[in-house]
């Protein structure tokens, strides 16, 4: 399964970046986006921002993932 996750961009060198997610920083490449600057959101897949998106789509994946995860951690509780 392929799963991008949404960043907020907080540092550009050239062609790399830094994003930040729930306090987590990630190191992301930026070469298949002509520009991209502090503060925007980006869908990072696989170590490379793929799309620029709204800080609004940001939060929704970022809620929808939260809840992913809460449902795992239940279903692992199920299972004890």
């Amino acid at each position: 399964m392929c799963l991008g996750v949404p960043l907020k961009v907080i540092e550009i060198n050239d062609k790399n970046g830094v994003g930040e997610i729930n306090g987590i920083i990630k190191k992301f490449r930026l070469d298949y986006l002509k520009e991209v600057n502090l503060g925007d959101y980006v869908m990072v897949h696989a170590g490379f921002a793929i799309e620029r998106i709204s800080q609004d789509t940001a939060n929704e994946i970022k809620k929808a993932l939260e809840e992913l995860d809460e449902k795992i951690i239940e279903l692992q509780k199920e299972r004890r």
